[in-house]
């Protein structure tokens, strides 16, 4: 990770990702120390494809203990731990979660700041923004601020702030989230610079200065001549080229690996002894194969025919990306595979069956086992959607009981990272049986719509049908009411009926919002006892126990009839 310098000017450009350019200049002016603080981090590539490019400049609050120290430390805070939170994560996501603990120092220790702070990503940007440093977009010889002086509007306090890090136990943050504009540039300035030029003449010096670190020095320069009795920074970038649409396409980009050639029995390839084909169809290919200790893993690649398909490559490197960052007890161990100079990704093997092949065998599950894999499976959702990623694909097919009992999520094939991914119009990935109702009318994939496939899962395993029927391939379905499970099942007890029927809801606001809040109530009832005994069949079937009354009633009342009459 590079980080720019404070005083001068640097550049970035890279074929395959954003290019950009910028320049930071800052100087205290009158005073003896300057409380203003910039940072330009530039990662590596691959880093940058997810978490971007930041930069930042915060204006320390010289009336409290030390506004340089609080501008200083917050720029440190904020260049480690934002490249520090799970790529997965969005931007203001992440930036909100360290610059609230943020905050929290700050004002344990009794300093202040503000912070204008903007991410660079790919194609889009993201700002936040607290204080009354301004920032500024650039373009076609327009001059247009989007950040908004947290400061009170009284003659007197204008350039008291109301807003800023370490003021309050609750920092609310300013967000602006949008697309970039390639040739456009983004400009930062403390209060030392804006309070003293107009933006006539910010505009004038932009104009004139096609060089970022003559435009910046110009700028600061012209505010202390302008008379400016304060510290004076400006930061500058210039967008000099957009980068990929996802994180798929940088991926392929970066490696240009390609397709392995076809593998055989007892060959050695890239350190792997390969020991037979697993798997074979249009989309991928699964070979079992064995490292050098002779244990065993699974190399997944894609098959020839589709080599000429760049999004397949795309995808499959996107899976892998998934994996590991999701690493954990539910879900397959990724191989770093060091020697790799081929299109491919190995995960490890584990023994056991899906539960697609355990219900083949075993028909419907036991009420206690169901509850068992019902916990893991949710436990497993709650830790993808904490990553921020939907899986898309839930079904008994891609759920594996290993022999050790272990359930692991499998096949990231089609995951989906708000972001990072590329959101297709028209897209419906998935089984159509398992789909959330609302994916068939366009909502954008999301962990409730992976809750609701856990549910038609959960569903099938219990009674062998599908909530709302078999739903074929192209067909739009109608959602009424699901069948209750106890239809099929007269041993389901009511809390389960009511936990799967809750789940199951078509309407999108009447399921579980998260997987923890589904998860508490299963756990609840698993810390009472189970009880799997029939409900009364009056219960169950209360027409038949009426209808059977009556027929017997009445054959009562004909044989007393009969006797009477014989009698």
């Amino acid at each position: 990770m590079g980080l720019g310098s404070s005083d001068g000017g640097t550049g970035l450009t890279s074929p395959m990702s954003l290019q950009l350019s910028f320049a930071h200049f800052s100087a205290s002016g009158p005073r003896t120390e300057n409380q203003d603080a910039g940072r330009l981090v530039t990662p590596m590539p691959a880093l940058a494809a997810s978490k971007g490019y930041l930069f930042a400049l915060a204006d320390g609050v010289s009336h409290c203990a030390d506004g340089g120290l609080a501008a200083r430390s917050t720029l440190q805070a904020l260049a480690l731990d934002y490249y520090a939170t799970p790529e997965t994560w969005g931007v203001a996501q992440s930036l909100d979660r360290l610059l609230l603990a943020q905050n929290r120092w700050l004002q344990a220790n009794g300093l202040l700041t503000t912070l204008s702070a903007i991410v660079l990503r790919g194609r889009r940007f993201t700002l936040a923004h607290v204080g009354d440093c301004r920032v500024y977009r650039w373009y076609a010889g327009q001059l247009l601020r989007v950040s908004e002086d947290h400061v009170w509007e009284q003659p007197d306090m204008q350039h008291v702030l109301k807003r800023a890090l370490g003021l309050d136990q609750y920092v609310v943050m300013d967000y602006l989230d949008g697309e970039l504009r390639e040739g456009e540039r983004w400009l930062i300035l403390s209060d030392g610079v804006w309070s003293t030029l107009s933006e006539a003449s910010i505009s004038s010096i932009l104009r004139e200065q096609d060089n970022l670190d003559n435009a910046v020095q110009t700028l600061v320069s012209a505010a202390h001549l302008a008379g400016s009795q304060d510290n004076a920074s400006a930061l500058l970038i210039q967008v000099d080229g957009l980068g990929q649409d996802n994180l798929g396409d940088t991926l392929i980009q970066l490696q240009q690996w390609p397709i392995p050639p076809a593998l055989k029995p007892g060959q050695r390839f890239e350190g792997w002894q390969v020991e037979t084909v697993l798997g074979q169809s249009r989309q991928s290919l699964l070979y079992r194969v064995r490292d050098q200790q002779q244990q065993t893993w699974l190399l997944k690649t894609l098959p020839a025919s589709r080599h000429a398909e760049s999004h397949a490559g795309q995808s499959l490197l996107l899976e892998e990306w998934f994996l590991r960052r999701v690493a954990g007890r539910f879900f397959p161990e990724i191989h770093p595979a060091p020697e790799r100079q081929h299109l491919y990704y190995v995960m490890r093997e584990y023994p056991g069956q899906t539960l697609a092949k355990v219900f083949e065998e075993n028909g419907p599950l036991p009420l206690p086992q169901w509850q068992d894999l019902a916990i893991s499976l949710l436990r497993a959702l709650g830790l993808l959607h904490r990553r921020n990623i939907v899986h898309r694909d839930i079904k008994p097919e891609n759920l594996l009981l290993d022999d050790g009992g272990e359930l692991r999520v499998l096949d990231f094939g089609l995951a989906y990272c708000p972001g990072l991914s590329v959101d297709t119009a028209n897209d419906l990935p998935g089984t159509p049986s398992f789909i959330a109702p609302e994916a068939f009318d366009g909502i954008a994939p999301s962990g409730q719509q992976d809750l609701y496939s856990a549910g038609v899962t959960l569903y099938y395993l219990l009674t062998g049908h599908y909530p709302y029927g078999e739903i074929e391939a192209f067909q739009h379905p109608h959602f009424g009411v699901a069948v209750p499970a106890s239809r099929y099942r007269p041993d389901v007890p009511d809390w389960l009926e009511r936990n799967l029927s809750r789940a199951l809801s078509a309407d999108p606001t009447q399921r579980y919002e998260t997987a923890e809040e589904w998860l508490l109530e299963l756990e609840q009832a698993e810390l009472t006892t189970l009880k799997v005994k029939p409900r009364p069949l009056l219960e169950r079937e209360p027409l038949k126990v009426w209808r059977t009354l009556a027929l017997t009633s009445l054959l009562v009342n004909l044989i007393l009839i009969i006797w009477i009459l014989r009698g």
